[in-house]
């Protein structure tokens, strides 16, 4: 049997693919093109374009993982805006209380029966506007509805109905001024006809006295849970 002997220069250049981190199928390529043509292939100068090749592709690969790793840190960055809940049209006009006499309640507190929804709390509780509106009433002996009321508030809304918030020990708001749902307009207290601390409530179709409707079917009507 004869042995094969392969090329110097072949031999050279599988060499130094092979320690430049090149596969096999190149070192064969490059043997089996200059084998083709009877010629010997130029060891350095096929070993410098092979290295100058490989380091363009790493050079390449590695602009892309920078670019990627810093896309990724600037979405990463990018502050997360808060989305901001609507505020409901109507609410309650105290956060905490105990339910006490109801609308139509008859008893010898009322000339007539009750004209609304008393909410128990202590005094100096926060009283909130129940919805937006412009303060049409605000005063001692009822804003004009009488003493009974003592310190009291009326609110028009956008809709035509009035919301009327009686017995305060503290009045915050002035006729005219307008008020957003929600906002404090008061504090509880025990003024006028009063048996004890709580707000006296009431939803009325017109600003005055003896319009009123039931308030806790209103506000459950408008989404309120009370």
């Amino acid at each position: 049997m004869s042995k094969r002997v392969m090329n110097p220069a072949a031999r050279i250049t599988a060499v130094a693919l092979a320690a430049a981190g090149l596969g096999a199928t190149l070192v064969a390529g490059a043997g089996s093109a200059f084998a083709a043509e009877g010629k010997a292939a130029p060891a350095a100068l096929t070993v410098s374009a092979a290295v100058a090749a490989q380091a363009d592709a790493q050079a390449h690969v590695a602009a892309q993982v920078k670019a990627a790793v810093a896309k990724a840190a600037a979405v990463k960055a990018t502050p997360v805006k808060a989305v901001k809940k609507a505020t409901p049209a109507w609410v309650k006009p105290v956060t905490t209380y105990a339910l006490s006499a109801s609308f139509n309640q008859g008893g010898a507190m009322w000339a007539h029966k009750h004209s609304g929804q008393d909410f128990a709390v202590p005094v100096g509780t926060p009283v909130k506007a129940a919805s937006a509106g412009t303060v049409v009433k605000a005063g001692p002996n009822g804003g004009g509805d009488g003493p009974a009321y003592g310190n009291a508030i009326v609110i028009k809304h956008a809709n035509g109905t009035y919301s009327q918030y009686a017995h305060l020990s503290k009045i915050q708001v002035n006729i005219g001024q307008k008020v957003g749902a929600g906002q404090q307009i008061a504090l509880s207290g025990n003024t006028g006809n009063s048996s004890g601390p709580h707000l006296h409530f009431e939803i009325r179709t017109t600003p005055n006295y003896g319009s009123a409707v039931n308030p806790m079917a209103f506000l459950r009507a408008h989404g309120v849970g009370v």
